[in-house]
C-alpha cells in the first residue's frame, strides 16, 4: 500500500512529461509549416507563462549563405522593441528624481525644440515617449543635427502641422532624443546605462554597443527582394562603430547607438525582459522599475493606436485577447513581443528574414507565429 502513492505520482509525472513533449512537437511542426509559407530564413520564439519560460526554440538558419543553423543563444538586432528599454531607463531616472515626464525637452536636450507652427507650446518628455510630440522623421533620425536649428537649415520640416500633444505619429527621432536625455541626466554613456541598470540586474546578454558583443552570436539579417524573390544578408545591421566612437560627444552623439532600435538580444533573454514588464517591473525578485511606472508605460495615451510609453495595447493580434507589447522591423528583421499582464502569458517571435506581408500594420508571419504559440501553449 505504501508504494501506491509514489507509483501514482511517478505515473502522473510521466504522463505530464509525455504530454509536454507532444505539445512541443506539435508547436514545432506548426511553426515549420508557417516558415515554409512565408519563406523564412530563421525563426526564434519563446513562451512565458506565470513568470516562467515554458518554451524557447529556434528554427531554420542563422545565415542562408553559410547554412549555419539558428540557435537559442544567437542574438538579433530587435529594432523598435528597443524603444521600451529606453523608456524603462527614463522611468528609472524619474523615480530617482532626476527627470519629470512633463519636463520641456528643450531644457533637457540642450537646444530649442519647438514646433514652428506652435512656438508657445512646449514639447514634453512624455510627448516624445508616446509619439505625440508632433516631431517626424522627414529629416532623418541618425543624428540630432536633423532637428537642431543651428545645424540644419531645414529643421522646421521635422515638425508636423498639428499641435504637440494633440495627435499620434510614430517617430524614431523621438527615441534617439530620449536616449540622449538618459545619457545627459544619468552621467553614463547610453549603452552602459542600459547594460548596468536593466540587462545586468536581470542576467541578460545583449546591448546597444555592437563592438562589446560576441559577433559570432549575431543572427544575420536578410532583406527580401520582391523582384528576384530572394533573401540577401544585410551587412549594415551590425556595422562596427569603433572608429566613430573615438569622437563620441556625451549628450549629443547618442543616436550612434540607436536608442530607437539598436538593442541586440536573444529571444530567450527578451522573454525574461518581457516577463519583468508582465509582472509590472519585477522579475524573480529583481525590481527594475516600480509598479506605478510599469503601469504608466502600459497605459494608452493615444486612444486610437493604444500606444502608451514605448508599449502598445492591441486587440487585433490574437482574437479575443488584449495584448500589450511592441513590434520591430529593420534590415529584414521582424520582431514581436506581446504579453497579457492580467493572464500572465506572453510571446516573443523574431525572424532574421522572410517574405513580408502585412495585415492591419502587423507582419503576417509574426501574427501567425504569435497565434500558433497561443493555440499550442495557452489556449
Amino acid at each position: 500500500m505504501k508504494l501506491i502513492k509514489p507509483f501514482i505520482a511517478l505515473t502522473l509525472i510521466l504522463c505530464l512529461s509525455i504530454s509536454a513533449s507532444a505539445q512541443n512537437e506539435k508547436a514545432a511542426s506548426d511553426i515549420q509549416e508557417i516558415m515554409k509559407k512565408f519563406e523564412v530564413v530563421g525563426l526564434s520564439v519563446a513562451v512565458v507563462k506565470k513568470g516562467e519560460i515554458i518554451y524557447n526554440e529556434s528554427f531554420g538558419l542563422k545565415d542562408n549563405t553559410s547554412n549555419e543553423p539558428l540557435k537559442n543563444d544567437h542574438i538579433f538586432r530587435i529594432a523598435s522593441i528597443s524603444k521600451s528599454f529606453s523608456a524603462t531607463s527614463i522611468m528609472q531616472l524619474v523615480e530617482a528624481g532626476k527627470l519629470n515626464l512633463d519636463d520641456d525637452i528643450s531644457d533637457l536636450i540642450g537646444f530649442t525644440v519647438r514646433n514652428p507652427n506652435f512656438p508657445d507650446k512646449k514639447i514634453t518628455l512624455k510627448m516624445l515617449m508616446s509619439h505625440t510630440s508632433s516631431i517626424n522623421d522627414s529629416q532623418g533620425y541618425f543624428t540630432l543635427d536633423a532637428i537642431n536649428p543651428s545645424k540644419n537649415p531645414d529643421w522646421e520640416k521635422c515638425f508636423s502641422k498639428y499641435a504637440p500633444g494633440t495627435n499620434y505619429q510614430y517617430c524614431n527621432l523621438n527615441y534617439n532624443m530620449i536616449g540622449t536625455v538618459i545619457e545627459k541626466y544619468s552621467g553614463v554613456r547610453f549603452d552602459n546605462y542600459v547594460k548596468n541598470n536593466i540587462l545586468k540586474p536581470l542576467g541578460l546578454y545583449g546591448g546597444y554597443n555592437i563592438d562589446s558583443l560576441d559577433a559570432s552570436k549575431f543572427a544575420t539579417l536578410h532583406e527580401y527582394n520582391t523582384k528576384t524573390k530572394t533573401l540577401s544578408p544585410s551587412p549594415l545591421a551590425y556595422s562596427t562603430r569603433r572608429d566613430i566612437l573615438s569622437n563620441y560627444k556625451m549628450g549629443y552623439s547618442t543616436p550612434l547607438f540607436s536608442p530607437t532600435g539598436g538593442m541586440k538580444i536573444s529571444s530567450g533573454d527578451l522573454a525574461k525582459y518581457m516577463a519583468m514588464h508582465m509582472n509590472f517591473g519585477n522579475y524573480k525578485g529583481v525590481k527594475i522599475i516600480s509598479k506605478k511606472s510599469s503601469r504608466l508605460m502600459q497605459t494608452k495615451i493615444s486612444e486610437e493606436e493604444g500606444y502608451g510609453l514605448a508599449i502598445a495595447n492591441r486587440d487585433d493580434v490574437i482574437p479575443g485577447e488584449m495584448m500589450t507589447g511592441h513590434t520591430g522591423s529593420a534590415y529584414g528583421l521582424y520582431s514581436a513581443m506581446f504579453f497579457n499582464p492580467k493572464e500572465k502569458f506572453g510571446f516573443v517571435v523574431i525572424t532574421n528574414g522572410c517574405n513580408p506581408n502585412y495585415t492591419n500594420g502587423l507582419n503576417d508571419l509574426l501574427r501567425a507565429g504569435l497565434n500558433s504559440l497561443y493555440n499550442n501553449f495557452i489556449k
